[in-house]
């Protein structure tokens, strides 16, 4: 039978290299579902992941806006049409989609922190559970979670709450569904390379500052999430920063980044 990845957030950054490499390393027994909003992003990032290689391995583009209760109403259906036409097994749910602001909360416009609540955490919890009852043994959930998570930020409030929520609902999902036989993986990166900064600044920082490889960090939590691997983080600087993260209080934490952790963002627009 064959297998799927599902891949939210599919036409940049770590969503597109996880397509890829999936694509790389797979044959005509596998499909691969690259979904996002924006139809014209999602076909030239498809292109870009056949390009290198060519396979058998099958890719669908899902032009979807997945955000909030109704985006996972729409993604249901969408999943139960394609169940429904041909049977398959889920090899990967991974849960790529999401975005973050900068600045200090009473300063960033009230409508995308909701628009970010809406996508980070409601749409990522409600496609696990659209997706659970499907899963077998050796099917793997990847939740794209953050370094973020492990302390309240200040000057990025809203968005490092959202990937603290994305952690600890991967943790108790890992829990759960250890006896199914589900591998269940919070990625939790730093600063990557991709277009996160221009979104979460408006524009004011066009790049991320220290960005690491997103080739690397996704080739290493493919690697991880197959070994059942809990929490992932690539980078030995990543590593330390989550250790650390346990000796400072949380409202120590937050104050400290909000008077010294200043970054540019561009609320004219």
């Amino acid at each position: 039978m064959k297998k799927i990845a599902i891949i939210t957030g599919a036409s940049s950054g770590m969503g597109k290299e996880f397509a890829r490499q999936l694509y790389l390393k797979n044959d005509s027994d596998y499909e691969i579902w690259m979904i996002s909003r924006n139809l014209e992003k999602l076909e030239n990032a498809m292109q870009d992941v056949v390009r290198e290689k060519k396979s058998s391995c099958a890719i669908k583009v899902f032009s979807l806006d997945i955000s909030g209760e109704s985006g996972v109403w729409k993604f249901k259906e969408l999943f139960l049409r394609e169940k429904a036409s041909e049977d398959f097994k889920i090899d990967f749910l991974i849960n790529n989609a999401g975005f973050g602001t900068y600045g200090p909360f009473e300063e960033t416009p009230l409508v995308r922190e909701l628009e970010m609540i809406d996508l980070n955490c409601t749409s990522l919890t409600g496609i696990c559970g659209v997706v659970l009852p499907y899963l077998e043994q050796g099917s793997k959930i990847i939740n794209v979670a953050s370094l973020a998570s492990f302390l309240p930020l200040g000057n990025f409030a809203v968005y490092a709450a959202t990937k603290a929520y994305v952690l600890s609902f991967t943790v108790a999902l890992a829990a759960e569904l250890k006896e199914k036989g589900v591998k269940v993986t919070a990625l939790c990166p730093g600063s990557v390379s991709t277009d996160f900064a221009n979104v979460a600044s408006n524009g004011a920082r066009k790049e991320v500052l220290h960005g690491k490889d997103p080739v690397k960090v996704v080739a290493h939590c493919l690697k991880k999430s197959q070994k059942g691997k809990l929490i992932v983080l690539w980078a030995l600087k990543w590593k330390i920063t989550a250790f650390m993260s346990h000796f400072v209080s949380r409202y120590a934490g937050a104050r400290y980044t909000y008077l010294f952790n200043k970054r540019p963002y561009d609320n004219s627009k």
